[in-house]
């Protein structure tokens, strides 16, 4: 079943931009491509036209935006953008960023470019997006040993194929 309604819980997040320039690359407001997009897409607040990305290189990217969850228990991920990162190399350099719930300073993106020829990203090209996920603090509960399962200790590739 397929469905264009969105059917997304709705967390309200504070937003606040780091300049009026900021607030003017994402129309006054950041929001989803579509109604059930679960990324908002961040872009590049930069004051430069573009930034040059040689292969291997990694660069620091300001997004303008400053977030915070109205609600206990969300934080946000810095996500890669499908098509950037698979048309063109350039990914967000840790693998996901990680922005915690009382920090309150600008969302910065690290990019990597990871093919072979010289990327560039001009400013307010989207350049990674945004996720709000819940999370829980764990209760470690200190054991001698864990309950035993199917897969045990085996790691990587231990399940076969």
């Amino acid at each position: 079943m397929t469905s264009n309604a969105s059917t997304a819980f709705t967390l309200p997040v504070r937003v606040a931009f780091t300049s009026p320039e900021a607030a003017a690359l994402y129309d006054g407001a950041p929001a989803p491509a579509t109604p059930v997009s679960a990324g908002t897409d961040l872009r590049a607040a930069i004051a430069e036209e573009e930034i040059v990305l040689a292969p291997g290189a990694r660069c620091k990217v300001p997004t303008g935006l400053r977030v915070q969850p109205c609600l206990p228990g969300w934080a946000a991920l810095v996500c890669s953008r499908s098509g950037l990162g698979a048309k063109d190399g350039v990914t967000v350099a840790q693998g996901v960023g990680l922005v915690d719930p009382d920090y309150t300073g600008e969302v910065i993106v690290f990019l990597l470019n990871t093919s072979g020829e010289v990327r560039r990203i001009g400013r307010g090209e989207r350049v990674a997006q945004l996720i709000f996920l819940p999370y829980a603090h764990p209760d470690f509960q200190v054991a001698a040993d864990l309950d035993p399962t199917l897969r045990g200790a085996g790691g990587f590739g231990h399940t076969g194929r």
